[in-house]
């Protein structure tokens, strides 16, 4: 996976939906990620780490993977670390819940 990755742009979905009583709100997030171009032996040390082993795409860009990634484009960080906090925010304001606000409503 991390070779198909070498020194190219993917893109990283995430999709939410939200249910509450008589509403359900369905959206996604989509984000580029560019990959410097990776040498076998790099591929293998950061292997070795362990880090990939339980990450989707086979890297953790809040970890060791970071060094991985030459550029983001158009998205969310937090999408491609999993879960799209700025569009779940918003979201939870169609739904009346304010994050920020003293006592979330």
């Amino acid at each position: 996976m991390l070779a198909a990755l070498s020194g190219r742009t993917h893109q990283v979905y995430t999709g939410l939906t939200l249910a509450g009583p008589g509403a359900v709100c369905t959206e996604h997030e989509v984000t580029d990620v560019t990959f410097r171009a990776l040498s076998g032996a790099e591929i293998a040390a950061y292997v070795a780490t362990g880090e990939p082993m339980d990450k989707a795409g086979a890297y953790g860009i809040q970890g060791l993977g970071a060094l991985l990634v030459q550029r983001l484009g158009e998205g969310d960080y937090f999408n491609v670390m999993g879960l799209p906090l700025c569009r779940l925010g918003r979201m939870l304001r169609a739904f009346g819940v304010e994050l920020l606000s003293p006592d979330g409503h």
